[in-house]
């Protein structure tokens, strides 16, 4: 007993921890592996099996396949013909949209899928001239349910598998649960067709909007007479933008203009220098180091972009991705500026708008940047891994002589596995293997391809359920939910463990929702003698009903301020979905796979 009360102890912290955001999920798991190991209830060797677990690998290398696909542009040139004829009303192109990524995000990570249509949705957006918040969270479930479809459309679906194979009910096949991923996806499809739009905010964003970030009384112009003292020394030497806080955005000088980057530029009198930064600042200045404010008046929404667009600039917003080197860091200390020759104007955390010492902000996933600078260091970006531009990509920076093998790789890893030729592991790395002989993946590009944090969830969270099965917690927990529910019926302590899954993940991650409950759910099937595959499948698909909060599923923080949605958004439009999921989902596993 004292092994298990330790179990649970470790259980407890773990679910504080990933609720309180204390430290990044992936960090938090492998603390937990590292106190499991110490309190001596996994040995080392367990704790550390996590990195040679089939699952992980196995995802690893489906985000790997994920990012050939996209990389050669195969994915946009079908979302891109099919969204043509998309349609004019919401219902219409949240159809085209489901019908397009829904499928896809079955055999390739949503999260990736999400990537390639969030740029081509924003400009369908500003052709139509409607609101990206009418389109983004529609786009996101879709891919949520599209996900699974297939055994490999999510992590936490080959998570599942391998605890499956664990437990002695060997993995799952391709297409083990596909039945009822169809059907949950066309009943999830059909309530975002119908009843979604009727509840979506209907929120104006542009991503040259400047007005809708606020900038109205942060970017200036300022003029160097000739006394200044600031007259003869390059940008970098006077130490203004470090010193004030100040962003200096573009140099006129009579009848030319110069853009990034300026550091090394001599300042002569008569000098235009767009800056952005608080009156404040540049009051500070003015007295300091003798500048004139001109003019002397906060700039028109015109006047802004006239001044961050002209001549080679341009401005635009960009996104910062779940496998970002930026994610904890600041701006200064990943040295954006010096790195993309790009400087951030604004950043955009949901509804909540930064645009003072940006440098020192520790930046998230999800976050927005407003960012300006040439255009083509925007071309430069969008091969980037840690930022997604949130402009039509140029066709040219992706392999398309390429796309035909990329697809063909694709379809060849989801036939083996289909058939039974080789496990699915084998298949995937296979296709990893063929990606860089074919050159659809350079071979820098593959660390660069996969989410890091999943993978080290993952590692982290299998020896959780080691220990839990090791020190008997599993079979404690399931014998007293047996005691606590033998006046119930199997189907409601089926659609228990669903609700109860379903409401772990919004707080938790995905994965780990299905290691903890997961077995637990198997160990009562067993004791009831029923279907375990029921209640595995029950699980798996909770831990992917993730429609409240912006927070819980990956590709829902990915649109959360790309669509300007508050949180409660995502409750409003996510709650009656989770709702009609827990509802339909437990009768269906039963009709279609017996209890």
């Amino acid at each position: 007993m004292t092994t298990i009360l330790l179990t649970l102890g470790v259980i407890v912290l773990t679910l504080i921890l990933f609720i309180s955001e204390w430290l990044p999920v992936d960090i938090t798991a492998l603390s937990i592996m590292v106190l499991l190991i110490v309190l001596g209830l996994v040995t080392p060797e367990e704790g550390i099996s996590g990195f040679s677990s089939s699952a992980t690998i196995t995802v690893m290398a489906m985000f790997i396949l994920s990012a050939g696909i996209a990389r050669t542009g195969a994915i946009q040139f079908i979302s891109e013909l099919l969204l043509k004829w998309g349609g004019k009303t919401s219902s219409q192109q949240i159809l085209a949209l489901g019908a397009i990524a829904g499928p896809i995000s079955s055999v390739i990570n949503n999260t990736a899928v999400l990537a390639v249509f969030l740029p081509i949705v924003e400009d369908l957006c500003r052709q139509k001239r409607i609101s990206p918040s009418k389109l983004l969270i529609p786009l996101s479930y879709a891919t949520i349910l599209g996900g699974m479809i297939t055994v490999i459309g999510t992590s936490t679906n080959i998570l599942a598998s391998g605890l499956s194979d664990k437990l002695g009910y060997g993995t799952f096949s391709l297409f083990e649960f596909t039945k009822l991923g169809l059907l949950t996806f066309t009943i999830g499809l059909t309530y975002l067709v119908l009843i979604a739009p009727r509840l979506l905010p209907n929120r104006k964003i542009s991503s040259s909007d400047t007005q809708e970030y606020g900038l109205q009384d942060y970017v200036s112009e300022i003029v160097i007479p000739p006394g200044s003292s600031l007259v003869g020394k390059t940008l970098r030497s006077t130490q203004i933008q470090r010193k004030f806080d100040m962003d200096v955005l573009e140099i006129i000088r009579n009848d030319s203009r110069f853009a990034q980057p300026l550091a090394d530029k001599v300042l002569q009198a008569g000098d235009i220098l767009i800056v952005r930064g608080r009156r404040e600042c540049l009051l500070n200045i003015k007295d300091e180091r003798g500048i004139d404010i001109f003019p002397d008046v906060e700039f028109s929404k015109q006047s802004i972009e006239e001044n961050l667009t002209s001549g080679e600039d341009t401005i635009a917003e960009v996104l910062i991705l779940s496998n970002s080197d930026l994610l904890g860091s600041t701006l200064k200390e990943f040295r954006f500026r010096q790195r993309y020759n790009l400087t951030v104007l604004a950043i955009r955390r949901g509804q909540e708008f930064v645009r003072e010492r940006l440098g020192r902000v520790p930046l998230r996933f999800g976050d927005l940047l407003l960012v300006q600078g040439p255009k083509q260091s925007f071309v430069g970006l969008q091969t980037s891994r840690d930022l997604l531009v949130f402009e039509q990509r140029d066709m040219e920076t992706f392999r398309r002589e390429k796309a035909g093998i990329a697809v063909a790789i694709g379809v060849g890893v989801v036939l083996v596995a289909a058939f039974n030729l080789l496990p699915i592991l084998v298949s995937a790395l296979a296709g990893v293997v063929l990606m860089v002989l074919t050159g659809c993946l350079k071979p820098g590009e593959l660390y660069g391809a996969v989410r890091w944090d999943i993978i080290f969830l993952l590692a982290g969270l299998i020896p959780l359920g080691i220990a839990m099965e090791n020190s008997g917690t599993t079979k404690w927990l399931a014998d007293n939910l047996v005691a606590l529910g033998s006046s119930f019926s199997p189907y409601w302590i089926l659609t228990f463990f669903f609700l109860i899954t379903a409401l772990l993940t919004e707080i938790l991650s995905n994965n780990a929702s299905v290691v903890l409950l997961l077995p637990v759910a198997v160990q009562v099937a067993q004791t009831l003698e029923l279907n375990p595959f029921a209640f595995m499948f029950a699980v798996t698909f909770a831990a992917s009903n993730s429609f409240m909060t912006p927070i819980g599923y990956q590709t829902n923080t990915m649109v959360y301020s790309a669509g300007g949605y508050r949180f409660l958004d995502f409750f409003r439009v996510g709650a009656p979905l989770s709702l009609l999921m827990t509802i339909v989902i437990p009768p269906l596993i039963i009709l279609l796979y017996g209890l």
